[in-house]
């Protein structure tokens, strides 16, 4: 089986809503700092076009976690691979993520960083797919496109570690 990638969402698109985004939380966060988490590795591309258009002080944290596989449907099961480095308690923190769909991972990750006592909470992402969402009450604070329910690539995304380097979002089409 082969894949055919179709163009979804331009990077001209991408640049020009990330810059909206971050004038937003720009504002959201005047006179704070902002701590961003990365979730690893689709996060990383959406995270750094984004801190750079964030014109408060903000520092980075990764994190990886995996419900995925190599399958283009998660499985359910959510493993923390890479925890943070830095303590939470009293932070201003944003969770950057580059594609919500299940809410399962988000779900768990939130649940898990609220308890390590952060200032606030709010959660980021470049992608929404908000059709899919098992976990109805996650709430995005910050969202750059709402998505209908196809498998993605490009800015991040990947389909079995391939695609991440497209400056695009792209739909996977699977030819037989």
């Amino acid at each position: 089986m082969s894949e055919k990638i179709r163009e979804l969402i331009s990077e001209a698109e991408i640049d020009a809503r990330i810059r909206e985004i971050g004038q937003q939380i720009s504002r959201d966060y005047a006179g704070k700092e902002v701590h961003l988490i990365c979730v690893l590795k689709g996060g990383v591309y959406f995270m750094c076009e984004l801190s750079k258009r964030i014109t408060i002080p903000v520092s980075l944290d990764f994190m990886s976690v995996s419900s995925y596989g190599d399958d283009t449907k998660s499985s359910g099961v959510v493993r923390i691979v890479k925890d943070l480095d830095q303590p939470l308690e009293g932070k201003h923190v944003l969770i950057v993520e580059d594609i919500i769909d299940s809410g399962r991972t988000l779900g768990y990750l939130m649940e898990i960083l609220a308890k390590r006592n952060p200032a606030s909470l709010k959660l980021c992402t470049l992608l929404d797919k908000p059709d899919c969402r098992v976990i109805k009450n996650l709430k995005t604070d910050y969202c750059c496109f709402e998505i209908p329910d196809e498998f993605v690539v490009g800015y991040g995304l990947d389909y079995a570690q391939k695609y991440r380097n497209l400056p695009y979002i792209g739909v996977v089409e699977l030819e037989k």
